[in-house]
């Protein structure tokens, strides 16, 4: 396959200098950014927004700069999230604003360009025909504007919420070679952990990322009247187990809590709503253990 510097010539569009002005803004822009940390699956509703958000949160408590970027062009739900839905991005000297949640999160995604809630995301194009050959193109084009023009100022971190497909990642990695790592989210069925399991194969052997970790979501539901715990997805193979056959932490489990939906719904976060709750503690488990595995990768760069 030939790259943009095998093109003979591209009728004065100078594509080659377009892409290389574009790569060269965005290695400038993460240069203020300490680390990348993709937030994937592979699966398709299995919480990875949700986590995202709340890990987010739990190193934004913990006294890190954080930002959000919302890498799921078509299906971007963080800015509704984190409560920035009404946000219009606007220019100012460093590049294009980024909104900024209550609590103080900066927050990127195209949900933000569209003027309306039943607004898709569309292409103009003479024809659609052919769209599944160009389509993907131009989302990570859009993708890599979303970074390099985005004023995130400095940040400890930056998650990036991929969406579904296996491929997700590893078009991050080639878009984002310095990324830090990955954090896989499943539930306990059996087909989310087949699908996650290899998504993280994916992730180690072809993209060449380090999977930082592996949750399990919608964990068992607790009853606050009786006490009684009930499992959500039956008996599915442990995610533990499934993670010790990977070599990748196992970062816990977090229980079914109704209250994290209602929150990201509102768009406020649920560390504030419920901090004492279980599903809080492991959200914070996950920040103390992804800052000190990235710290001990700040020291050995030193």
């Amino acid at each position: 396959m030939k790259s943009y510097h095998d093109i003979a010539a591209d009728g004065g569009s100078n594509v080659v200098g377009q892409v290389e002005g574009q790569v060269a803004r965005l290695r400038a822009r993460l240069r203020r950014v300490r680390h990348v940390v993709a937030v994937m699956s592979g699966k398709g509703g299995v919480g990875k927004s949700t986590v995202t958000v709340n890990l987010a949160e739990a190193l934004l408590q913990q006294g890190h700069a954080v930002g959000v970027l919302d890498a799921d062009i078509n299906g971007a739900s963080i800015a509704r999230m984190t409560g920035v839905r009404g946000f219009v991005p606007r220019h100012g000297p460093e590049g294009v604003l980024c909104a900024v949640s209550i609590s103080g999160l900066r927050v990127m995604s195209m949900d933000l360009f569209l003027p309306g809630d039943r607004t898709p995301v569309m292409w103009d194009a003479p024809t659609q025909q052919g769209g599944y050959v160009w389509r993907p193109m131009v989302e990570m084009g859009v993708l890599r504007e979303l970074i390099a023009d985005t004023a995130w100022g400095d940040l400890d971190f930056l998650l990036v919420d991929l969406p579904p497909g296996g491929n997700a990642l590893a078009n991050l990695a080639d878009l984002l070679p310095e990324l830090a790592g990955a954090v896989g989210v499943t539930v306990g069925s059996g087909v989310s952990q087949l699908i996650v399991g290899r998504s993280i194969t994916l992730a180690k052997e072809i993209a060449g990322v380090e999977v930082l970790g592996l949750v399990e979501n919608m964990g068992p539901h607790v009853c606050e009247v009786c006490g009684h715990s009930e499992a959500l997805f039956g008996d599915a193979e442990s995610v533990r187990d499934m993670a010790h056959v990977h070599g990748v932490p196992f970062f816990g489990l977090i229980p079914f809590d109704p209250r994290i939906a209602l929150c990201a719904d509102r768009g406020i976060p649920f560390a504030d709503t419920a901090p004492d709750s279980g599903a809080a503690s492991v959200f914070a488990a996950m920040a103390d253990r992804i800052a000190l595995r990235l710290l001990e990768t700040d020291l050995v760069a030193q």
